[in-house]
């Protein structure tokens, strides 16, 4: 089974209830630079289908000014983005976000101190919702990897933008979890030097990302 089976399995049996919860810790090289905490549960979504509710808060406060981002984002039965409501607490310009499926396309609507913004995004069959510096989301992008190169439409809220790019499951692979060896199944998004990698275990939990064009990892923690 690929890694999206094995996690649509298991959260199948948690319904209703939390399924996964942990804390990545975020390094840039060897320095840690936030902690992002997460709570992904499956049951009844805010339009009533059923779905999955990831909500998730990753502090930024080894510089300032400090930087909270809060999204949380429903996913339905085809881990398509269906709501999404997001908190930026940034004093330079704290803002929400809030998006909506519609038939075929996802809207965004920034709303900050002076100004209000909105975008419509086709989403093809296949879309996603990530940010560069909220990492847990990356697990549905996970989810829809197999074993031969595919592309998703990834959506970025907070930055008004949409990529295509390419996803595999490259299978299990041997690499570390803080520190100590682990064999994990490793997926790529995107390609070459801007690729993201992503490492999930055999039940679907996201236990790390890497992106080495920033040298930075987050990885769950001990107990996460």
């Amino acid at each position: 089974m690929t890694a999206c089976l094995l996690a649509l399995a298991m959260l199948q049996a948690g319904a209703g209830t939390p399924v996964d919860d942990g804390v990545l810790i975020v390094r840039v090289d060897t320095v840690e630079v936030a902690r992002e905490s997460f709570r992904l549960r499956h049951g009844r979504l805010s339009r009533g289908a059923a779905g999955w509710t990831l909500a998730t808060t990753i502090r930024y406060d080894r510089a300032r000014p400090v930087v909270v981002l809060a999204p949380i984002l429903e996913v339905n039965g085809d881990t398509m983005p269906s709501t999404l409501q997001y908190d930026v607490a940034d004093p330079r310009q704290p803002s929400r976000i809030l998006g909506e499926l519609g038939r075929g396309r996802f809207t965004v609507r920034l709303i900050a101190r002076d100004t209000e913004r909105a975008r419509e995004f086709p989403t093809g069959p296949r879309a996603v919702m990530l940010d560069d510096s909220v990492f847990a989301l990356y697990v549905f992008a996970a989810w829809r990897a197999g074993a031969e190169p595919g592309t998703l439409t990834a959506i970025f809220p907070r930055g008004l933008r949409r990529d295509v790019v390419q996803i595999r499951d490259l299978g299990l692979a041997p690499t570390t979890l803080n520190r100590d060896p682990a064999r994990l199944r490793h997926i790529t998004l995107g390609e070459g030097q801007e690729a993201v990698h992503l490492w999930l275990d055999e039940g679907g939990r996201l236990m790390k990302v890497e992106i080495p064009s920033r040298h930075l990892t987050a990885e769950r923690s001990t107990g996460g």
